[in-house]
């Protein structure tokens, strides 16, 4: 009898990989998950440094610090 603590023994989901599209098993015995290595995982937030990902805001107005202090 398998021991369900075991994760080779649990079921898993499939999903696909957000930069490359490849297919890679989301538990933990992928340690890159969700991505499929760690080169997509890098390239990844290679993109978020880059500015090419966002989180929307409702804030119309950017907030920036006056160095001056006004």
């Amino acid at each position: 009898m398998k021991n369900p603590q075991d994760p080779a023994a649990r079921p898993y989901r499939i999903g696909s990989c957000p930069q490359c599209g490849q297919s890679v098993r989301l538990d933990e015995s992928n340690p890159w998950r969700p991505f499929c290595s760690e080169r997509c995982k890098l390239l990844d937030l290679g993109d978020w440094f880059a500015g090419r990902y966002g989180i929307p805001s409702d804030d119309p107005t950017p907030h920036h610090r006056d160095p001056d202090g006004d």
